[in-house]
């Protein structure tokens, strides 16, 4: 066995007398474990909420967005899907037309973002995964209906039920000079409502699905479209397929992942994430300076003992080695009990759910965690290192002042 790991063991585990330091140390091994449980859990709260993001956004975009360079639109050739099918990795590639338009329901009216798709949105949008009445194909018997957000839905007071009401549509068309009639100001379109979906309130309240020719005919777009959502094979690497689409399709396209596209949100999560990190194992370095206290007056107890080691051979390393691996046994010891029920709550709430979001209108019933190895890791490695830095000056000092020591 290493011998200064011995002495420190046997230092530590000593239970005759229970002194002002063992106090010290006590309570070092407490805030060390409280500190490590709260790293542990605030981490994988972090790690929660990004992926219940993820998951959300997940259902709404597309794996990738091809978007015009310039402009809102672009015209239209059936090269362009052939060429982006044909790239590996490639499941589905559905045409878009999106912009803002009027919608009423009955007396009720608001602005929606209505976004027109074309068939292979219904074989692989993630919509169908957050139905939460209604049917999901937007075409079915070749007739269209529109799938709506939540929001709307409540918004307008719409009732799937109620077939004698259809959502009406307008959009203002290309006015010239000289026209009288109101009527020919704007265009309108009567679609059946065919299904609510609910993702998140800023999808609920704006967004309205519809055929792709249903939008084209509404907002007067003929050959035109707004991007493509291409959708991916599960074992596609999308940042490969990505810059091989781009490649093909030049400068005029502009080529986004589907999280890119909240880049922004997941960027604040990470700094946010990193802070709290910081703030928690600042906490733990100011609970080491228990530890530097503690093996400082346990240097000044054992000073007879250590005088002995000395006068026996004992070298001033393995003097200083003893006391390096006091703090670290005091340090690790707070630390595995803090990883231990920093886990263990994470599972609990991972799998049982045991804090709720206290929202009925919350998207999950309790707050979303996630532990990744990773961020165990770096918790254990900013304890060793906080745990050196506190334990090194005063095993340092005992090594250096006791080597001029004689045996009293």
């Amino acid at each position: 066995m290493n011998f200064p790991f011995f002495i420190a063991r046997k230092y530590f585990l000593s239970g005759k007398k229970k002194n002002f330091i063992n106090v010290i140390s006590i309570i070092s091994m407490v805030v060390v474990a409280i500190g490590t449980m709260s790293l542990i859990l605030a981490l994988s709260v972090f790690n929660g909420l990004e992926g219940l993001l993820r998951s959300m956004y997940g259902n709404f975009d597309p794996d990738i967005v091809i978007t015009p360079s310039s402009g809102k639109s672009f015209q239209y050739d059936s090269i362009y899907t052939q060429q982006i099918k044909s790239v590996d990795g490639v499941l589905g590639v559905a045409e878009v037309v999106e912009d803002n338009v009027l919608v009423e329901y009955k007396d009720a009216q608001r602005l929606v973002r209505m976004k027109g798709v074309s068939r292979d949105f219904d074989k692989y949008s993630g919509i169908k995964n957050v139905m939460v009445s209604g049917e999901f194909p937007l075409v079915r018997d070749s007739i269209g209906y529109a799938l709506i957000g939540r929001g709307v839905q409540y918004d307008l007071s719409l009732s799937l039920k109620n077939d004698f009401y259809t959502l009406q549509m307008y959009y203002p068309k290309d006015i010239g000079p000289g026209v009288v009639n109101p009527t020919k100001m704007y265009n309108l379109l009567n679609i059946i409502p065919g299904g609510i979906f609910a993702i998140e309130k800023s999808y609920d309240d704006n967004y309205v699905f519809v055929p792709l020719e249903f939008a084209k005919d509404l907002l007067n777009y003929k050959n035109r479209l707004s991007s493509f959502d291409v959708y991916l094979e599960e074992e596609a690497s999308s940042s490969n397929v990505k810059e091989e689409i781009q490649n093909l399709l030049g400068a005029d396209f502009e080529v986004k992942l589907g999280a890119e596209l909240h880049s922004d949100l997941y960027k604040v999560l990470k700094i946010e994430k990193l802070f709290v990190f910081l703030i928690l194992v600042s906490i733990i370095g100011i609970a080491s300076i228990n530890i530097f206290f503690s093996l400082t007056m346990l240097v000044i107890e054992k000073k007879k003992d250590i005088s002995v080691l000395f006068a026996q051979g004992a070298s001033g390393k393995l003097i200083r080695n003893i006391f390096l691996y006091e703090g670290c046994i005091v340090a690790f010891s707070g630390a595995f009990v803090g990883l231990i029920l920093g886990i263990g709550l994470s599972l609990l709430q991972q799998h049982y759910g045991l804090v709720g979001m206290g929202m009925d209108s919350a998207v999950m019933n309790a707050y979303p965690i996630k532990i990744e190895l990773l961020d165990v890791l770096l918790t254990i490695l900013a304890i060793i290192v906080i745990t050196i830095l506190a334990s090194i000056q005063p095993a340092v000092k005992a090594g250096k002042s006791f080597s001029t020591h004689t045996l009293q």
